[in-house]
């Protein structure tokens, strides 16, 4: 059964260390995407890894933890003002409403954006119904 989310959710990124931050729910974006300011592709012995931290320095939950990753790939997707842009896609595990499952997303600058975690449809459908006028449901399915 599908259960029903806001038009803002609080997710945990546990291979990140992160724990309840706000994520903006847009079925109009196909793919999610986290705010990064660092990222950083390097060579070690013959190996491509990204070297990458999430969220703004001036967030509450903001750690400074720099994430290495060898499982990754370029995606070419449109920004908000409809231009398009190569951006790194990584994966991770993200739990919500209490279920740990895996997740894609796109690094990219949200400085200018309220929420730093951009919720799309890919990881929406199947399992979450948009309830736009809710907010935090998973958190209030807690209690």
């Amino acid at each position: 059964m599908k259960k029903i989310i806001g038009r803002r959710e609080k997710i945990s990124l546990p291979e990140w260390g992160l724990k309840d931050i706000s994520g903006k729910i847009d079925t109009g974006a196909y793919t999610s995407s986290i705010h990064c300011e660092y990222w950083e592709e390097k060579q070690e012995g013959g190996e491509k890894v990204l070297y990458y931290i999430v969220l703004p320095k001036n967030h509450p939950k903001y750690n400074g933890k720099i994430i290495r990753t060898q499982n990754y790939s370029q995606k070419k997707v449109k920004n908000s003002f409809g231009q398009e842009e190569v951006r790194y896609k990584v994966n991770t595990k993200v739990i919500m409403f209490g279920e740990e499952f895996e997740m894609e997303f796109t690094l990219s600058d949200r400085s200018k954006m309220k929420n730093p975690i951009l919720l799309g449809r890919k990881v929406l459908g199947g399992k979450f119904l948009v309830d736009v006028q809710e907010v935090n449901l998973s958190k209030k399915s807690r209690k």
